[in-house]
């Protein structure tokens, strides 16, 4: 049989699942890689900040010895190893660690980068915070315009109603001509140059339909002593 590539991605492919028997070759396989990744690790150059590091953390692990000048003036003092610092022993026990700097960045430049990262975080949520205003402001808006558009609504069926009764009374009165051309319902069938002067009329009586339902309602209460909320003539 020809040799085959164990560094291959073939075993990959197969069901390698904890529990399920594996053959032989593709444990080698899997075993030779996990090798070849070990060796590949170890033979790896490390670089001059990895093997400070390295040296660094060694000597930080040791414990200071007699030959350091101020553990020997600590034990003149009566210090033992293991016991905190002070007179009475209020003071720290472990040594205060070491912030070294390996980066070349200038001093103060980790602080910029906290306080410019909290500055777009306090942006961002600010822009969320006026976005969302905004959103609540749309919405306020929108209801809003919609009660008004409702309440039109309900005026200019007030006024039709109205102008239906004012007409209906007038002409029980034998009024044939209303008082104000907009005081009864406009036919439905006209010429056009009847329709564009009555709309040069109400152009220039600049009134609103509130106002136009507001005046109606004291002529019909004045005049003929009706309300079109109750629906009644009173004596």
């Amino acid at each position: 049989d020809e040799e085959e590539d164990y560094m291959s991605d073939l075993f990959i492919k197969q069901d390698v699942r904890p529990g399920l028997p594996m053959v032989r070759r593709m444990k080698e396989a899997i075993q030779k890689e996990e090798k070849q990744k070990e060796a590949n690790e170890k033979n790896r150059q490390k670089s001059i900040k990895e093997e400070e590091k390295e040296r660094r953390d060694l000597v930080l692990k040791s414990a200071l010895g007699n030959e350091n000048k101020g553990f020997a003036l600590l034990q003149k003092m009566g210090y033992k190893s293991g016991q905190a610092l002070g007179k009475s022993g209020e003071g720290i026990v472990e040594p205060i660690p070491l912030n070294i700097k390996t980066g070349l960045s200038g001093l103060g430049h980790e602080e910029l980068k906290k306080r410019k990262a909290e500055e777009k975080l306090e942006n961002y949520r600010q822009k969320l915070l006026m976005k969302k205003q905004a959103n609540e402001q749309a919405a306020d808006q929108f209801r809003i315009r919609f009660k008004n558009k409702q309440e039109e609504r309900k005026m200019e069926g007030d006024l039709r109603k109205s102008q239906r009764a004012c007409q209906q009374l007038d002409t029980q009165k034998d009024i044939d001509v209303p008082k104000e051309t907009w005081y009864w319902l406009e036919p439905e069938e006209e010429d056009k140059k009847d329709e564009e002067d009555k709309e040069d009329e109400c152009t220039s009586s600049d009134l609103s339909v509130s106002e136009k339902l507001h005046i109606l309602t004291a002529y019909l209460r004045g005049e003929h002593c009706y309300c079109i909320w109750c629906g009644t003539t009173y004596e």
